[in-house]
């Protein structure tokens, strides 16, 4: 009996200094902090966040039972106007299968792009790429949608060369589960050439560059390859075609962002192999190939931004920690990414407390920056969580 009173009396003091770690004043560089909706039990996750040109903020997620097993899974929205958000609305829902990681963008016409996957067989290997359009998306509540249809890629051979040859660029590894078992990094290789496997299971997360030509440079990967690759359009996004493979041990989940010079740096979550780091890779040739992936020294295992702000700074955002998403950190660069002079807490709390993850990341015509991301403190307590942050402050 005495031991379990000294139990709950340890967890009340937790329990205290977690709540009084988030009810303390705020940063002075913290314009915004605010849930889109009060918290609930439904899982919630996965948000993108788009300006349009009204001065309104869509902001979508996908919310259900549960993303894995559940087949209710859809996209959630809502929208910022006049300084307050809207509830919820229904964006879109393939019925039958979940619908997940949905990402919003305005091509150069200023055509909204809500792309998101549809996962068969509850697999995320089996995911397929759907998108939807809209010229009509002032109204209050969601767009009101003109097209839909499948992003379908066919990579040709030229991937799983890409594949084998940018894997001995990597440092060596002999990785393996036992003396029987094929070694990582052939698995890989042989599942490349496999023309279905590279054909299927691309996933959405992050949104995409779109070069000053209209290029629309989508980032994409893939739970079953363990890498990334992405989606090009050169017609606004009328067509896709898919680009040579970001190949690593397990850079996923690619944010990208351009130097003054044309390259184009991918930033990706770690899903590979320890360290646990950020992978970076670089195109010079306007996002068609890439560099084998490296380990940055950015602790990392959840999740990753990336976004070139309009002054030349750079801004990256995400899970700077090797256990888990219990803080989500904002780092700024003045040196395109080469090192980051500044580094601000958005959340940092005991682990165990409370999961932080999957940001999106934009900039208003101020210099504001703007951010959802999955906020979870508890069984009962999911919502996307709004932050405005003024980077001049930090």
């Amino acid at each position: 009996m005495k031991l379990k009173y000294t139990l709950l009396i340890l967890s009340f003091l937790c329990t205290c200094f977690v709540s009084k770690a988030q009810k303390g004043p705020e940063p002075k560089y913290i314009e915004t902090k605010e849930l889109i909706f009060p918290e609930q039990s439904e899982h919630v996750h996965g948000s993108s966040l788009v300006l349009l040109p009204n001065g309104d903020l869509l902001a979508a997620w996908f919310q259900g039972s549960g993303e894995r097993k559940a087949d209710d899974v859809r996209i959630m929205g809502a929208r910022l106007k006049q300084g307050s958000w809207t509830k919820p609305f229904l964006m879109a829902d393939t019925k039958g299968l979940p619908d997940c990681n949905p990402v919003l963008f305005l091509n150069k016409a200023n055509k909204l792009f809500l792309v998101w996957i549809a996962v068969q067989a509850n697999r995320w290997e089996n995911s397929i790429l759907k998108f939807r359009t809209s010229t009509d998306y002032d109204s209050g509540g969601s767009p009101d949608w003109d097209w839909q249809d499948n992003i379908l890629l066919k990579p040709d051979d030229a991937f799983a060369e890409e594949v084998a040859s940018k894997f001995k660029d990597l440092p060596e590894n002999h990785a393996g589960w036992a003396e029987y078992a094929p070694l990582y990094d052939d698995m890989i290789i042989e599942a490349s050439k496999d023309q279905l496997k590279r054909s299927i299971g691309w996933m959405t997360r992050i949104k995409p560059l779109i070069l000053e030509s209209g290029r629309i440079i989508l980032p994409l990967y893939s739970d079953g390859l363990n890498m990334s690759i992405t989606a090009i359009s050169d017609d606004d996004g009328e067509s896709w075609r898919a680009g040579l493979p970001m190949v690593g041990r397990g850079p996923i989940q690619p944010a990208l962002a351009q130097r003054e010079n044309g390259d184009i740096i991918a930033l990706m979550r770690d899903s590979g192999d320890p360290p646990a780091r950020v992978h970076r890779s670089i195109s010079t040739d306007r996002g068609e190939s890439w560099s084998a992936s490296e380990k940055t020294d950015i602790p990392n295992t959840a999740s990753v931004e990336l976004l070139k702000l309009q002054d030349g700074t750079w801004a990256f955002l995400g899970n700077d920690i090797t256990d888990g998403r219990y803080r989500l950190s904002l780092y700024l660069s003045d040196d395109e990414g080469e090192t980051w002079s500044r580094k601000v807490r958005i959340e940092d709390v005991p682990r165990g407390a409370g999961s932080f993850s999957y940001p999106s990341l934009i900039e208003d015509q101020k210099g504001n920056l703007h951010m959802t991301y999955s906020h979870r403190t508890g069984a009962h307590n999911k919502s996307i969580k709004y932050v405005v942050v003024n980077p001049s402050k930090i």
